[in-house]
């Protein structure tokens, strides 16, 4: 059987960075807590388990030492909370999270109504809503939109779908047009989970199976698998290799192999290695 990987996948360079802050936190102070999960990968939060690299739902849980704000990113009140119980703040949010969170601020200091096109509940979006000040709106499709805002501003979780965001905004201009004197749109989609997302649309269209490896919590990990699936090709989702179900390869030539942006190359090797033996 021939494996196809794809050209972009497995960790970004943003998780990447979160992992070497906690780790060196821990390294140098015994240990550390997390606020939240610091990767949606079960896996990976074991092995920083066993590093020192500990979760907490939130500071009060913290008796003391050091705590991480994820790369998801927080409200600007959960490090203030942190300082006022005398911990020392490790902030690992991704830079292009971050990014999303100024934008969100300013524009909510020069009075627009601020959207976010992204999924309630999320870390990043909770956090992203934080630092708007608590005034940005989380939407999902145009017909959300205040149709009496007179300057909108409109952002996006950055592992949302690219094409999806477009079309929103497009739709948000549109039903816009003559209420509105001005629409503001940021392309806060990041550049790693687009170009995962280009992969895995190219992987769809090689393969005649698609496997994706990584977490069910892991938002980009189920852009992924939509993407594959939209595409007309069986795709499945493992966190392991021990998950592959050999009835899906059964009369296969060529499977394709992606993984979200919080999976390991220690993680998917052994799923290529099993496939390869096929």
């Amino acid at each position: 059987m021939e494996v196809i990987l794809a050209k972009e996948m497995g960790f970004c360079w943003g998780v990447k960075r979160a992992l070497e802050l906690a780790e060196k936190a821990a390294a140098q102070h015994g240990q550390v807590h997390t606020l939240g999960a610091l990767v949606h990968n079960d896996q990976v939060a074991r092995r920083l388990e066993s590093l020192g690299v500990h979760v907490a739902e939130n500071v009060a849980e913290v008796a003391g030492g050091v705590v991480a704000i994820t790369s998801h990113g927080a409200p600007p009140q959960v490090a203030e909370e942190a300082y006022r119980h005398g911990l020392t703040v490790v902030d690992t949010t991704c830079p292009f999270v971050r990014r999303v969170q100024r934008l969100a601020r300013e524009m909510a200091e020069d009075g627009y109504t601020v959207y976010v096109f992204g999924d309630e509940g999320h870390s990043e979006v909770v956090g992203i809503v934080g630092w708007s000040g608590g005034r940005a709106r989380i939407i999902n499709s145009a017909d959300q939109i205040d149709p009496d805002a007179r300057k909108i501003g409109l952002l996006s979780q950055t592992t949302k779908n690219l094409d999806a965001y477009r079309h929103l905004a497009m739709e948000v201009m549109r039903r816009s047009l003559g209420t509105c004197f001005e629409v503001r749109v940021h392309n806060t989609i990041c550049d790693a989970t687009l170009k995962r997302q280009e992969a895995a649309a190219l992987l769809a269209g090689q393969a005649e199976v698609i496997i994706v490896v990584g977490s069910a919590k892991s938002a980009n990990t189920r852009r992924l698998v939509e993407l594959c699936s939209a595409q007309g090709v069986p795709t499945y989702r493992i966190e392991e290799a021990g998950e592959i179900d050999f009835a899906w390869l059964r009369d296969k030539k060529r499977v394709g192999v992606t993984a979200g942006a919080s999976t390991p190359n220690w993680i998917v090797g052994p799923v290529v290695d099993t496939l390869r033996r096929l």
